[in-house]
């Protein structure tokens, strides 16, 4: 049986171990405290991470903003354009070296929709260093690297509200098109009712999904007495069965004529419906 070697902890192999031991002489050498070097570790991470990077229109390179630190990569000789969000107002543009890095402001699009470029020039390569961006929205935290030939010519961003706000258009327009009551969409209900005769509750729209019939009334309607609905079936009235969910009229089949009734005596009112006109 082997025996575990004396002062290893389980589960720690010599090369973690020794990882171990070098993050921590390297915090000792410069008089870092634990929660210091679990910062700088957190912030490295972070900073390393590679994140989501997609293709924009024009080739521009696009970052989803706040999930990791941007590594923009440029070139002497060349520039790279980074493209804020329209309308964003730079309040302040912070460099690490501000010797070998030249960052200038430009602006593109119309008058109060114009979006803020900045224009990043390295003077050589091999160069690091970091740039942070206030604005009227946010802050950005960029890292900038320079490289003898390889660059990036733009570089925008995805913003997550956008995002969301384009799914909560989308939704919107999906539920638009989806009747009240059926739930389904408008192209898979019957229309073809016609609706004859006056009273301050005359259904504004009757359809059908195939197996039950939506009377719609206008919405002063909810809270109050609906009238009650009778299917004509051979020359006589009866009361069938539906229920009311707010302004809606909900029957269990389809009606091929039926009346609507409210009031009695000179006060009664009176709607009259019929599928097919």
């Amino acid at each position: 049986m082997k025996q575990r070697r004396k002062g290893l902890p389980l589960g720690l192999t010599a090369a973690s171990l020794a990882a171990v031991i070098g993050m921590a002489d390297v915090a000792v050498a410069q008089g870092m405290s634990t929660n210091e070097t679990k910062g700088t570790s957190i912030s490295g991470r972070w900073r390393g991470s590679p994140g989501l990077v997609t293709r924009g229109p024009d080739g521009k390179v696009v970052f989803l903003y706040g999930e990791v630190q941007p590594s923009i990569v440029c070139s002497p000789l060349q520039v790279c354009d980074i493209e804020l969000q329209p309308g964003e107002v730079v309040r302040d543009v912070l460099v690490g070296d501000t010797v070998r890095w030249k960052i200038e402001p430009a602006t593109s699009g119309a008058p109060g929709g114009q979006a803020i470029h900045l224009i990043v020039k390295p003077s050589e390569a091999g160069l690091v260093t970091s740039m942070v961006v206030t604005t009227s929205r946010r802050t950005y935290h960029m890292q900038l690297r320079s490289h003898a030939t390889q660059y990036m010519a733009r570089i925008g961003f995805e913003y997550p509200e956008d995002v969301n706000g384009r799914m909560a258009e989308i939704n919107a327009r999906m539920e638009a098109s989806v009747i009240p009551g059926a739930n389904v969409p408008a192209e898979q209900l019957n229309f073809a009712y016609s609706v004859s005769g006056n009273a301050r509750w005359r259904p504004t729209r009757i359809y059908s999904d195939g197996q039950k019939t939506y009377i719609q009334f206008p919405s002063s309607l909810a809270g109050q007495d609906a009238p009650v609905l009778f299917a004509i079936s051979g020359g006589q009235n009866r009361i069938v069965n539906y229920r009311m969910r707010g302004s809606m009229m909900i029957v269990d089949y389809h009606i091929d004529q039926a009346v609507l009734v409210s009031g009695v005596g000179w006060r009664q009112e009176k709607i009259t419906i019929r599928r097919g006109g």
